[in-house]
């Protein structure tokens, strides 16, 4: 009885240690909205590159797992991560305590703040001078959800679209009077758009953006952090942060 029970326990460790060899060499798809310059955006090749495209290379690299980036809207990057369509999702997602209650997070690869773009004209000074004006916001992000604790989720001044581009779109063609956004990616299209200007509201609180996987799927957290901070380590991500910002990142 006990030679069938070993037979049977080592049975259960060999088909453990293959599914492991198998989770291991498998693919894994990364989603990215590719509409966030300068963390990931299509360049004239179609290719997705950018911040966070890098850093989640050199993870993988470092941690000898294979990655398939693919273009993700970020309206529905959370959904495809809960149906199992991708494995992770980095793509400039704030991590807060409501996002942490069903997704697990890295630590932070990314400090961040909330910026305000604006017609040059304009005398907004702050978040509260928006009152009664329309705000453009990307759905579902951090900019949404300030704007609709300041206002209300439901005010009718708080226009929602897909992507980064399309709120700076519609504020540049004067359809909104203020945009908001994460400030790496909107810092870099105020830049290509002469006739707007940034302003940064104090009581907007740091941010760190996280790389997300399935809630309780720890040994895929365990190498993206164990890879972040190797990278952080030898220096990698100082080189990347330079390659895209023009600066060394501030210390953690």
């Amino acid at each position: 009885m006990n030679s069938i029970r070993r037979a049977l326990a080592l049975g259960l460790a060999a088909a453990t240690l293959a599914f492991g060899a198998q989770a291991q060499n498998r693919e894994l798809t990364v989603a990215s909205s590719a509409t966030y310059a300068p963390f990931a955006f299509e360049n004239k090749d179609k290719q997705i590159v950018g911040f966070d495209i890098d850093i989640i290379n050199a993870i993988a690299k470092q941690q000898g797992l294979k990655i398939k980036v693919v273009n993700t809207p970020f309206t529905g990057i959370f959904g495809a991560l809960n149906n199992g369509d991708v494995d992770l999702v980095i793509s400039g997602v704030t991590i807060n305590d409501k996002r942490k209650q069903s997704y697990d997070f890295t630590p932070p690869y990314f400090a961040a703040r909330q910026l305000i773009a604006l017609p040059k004209s304009s005398t907004v000074a702050s978040l509260k001078d928006l009152a009664g004006k329309k705000i453009a916001v990307v759905s579902a992000s951090t900019a949404d959800d300030i704007a609709s604790r300041e206002f209300g989720k439901t005010s009718p001044n708080i226009r929602r679209f897909e992507s980064t581009p399309l709120i700076i779109s519609e504020l540049a063609g004067g359809g909104v009077d203020a945009a908001m956004g994460d400030n790496g990616v909107i810092a870099y299209r105020v830049a290509q758009n002469p006739e707007l200007k940034t302003i940064d509201d104090k009581s907007f609180p740091e941010e760190g953006f996280g790389i997300v996987v399935k809630k309780g799927d720890k040994a895929l957290l365990d190498k993206l952090t164990a890879g972040l901070a190797a990278i952080r380590a030898d220096g990698s991500y100082n080189t990347i942060y330079k390659k895209w910002f023009n600066k060394d990142p501030n210390a953690r």
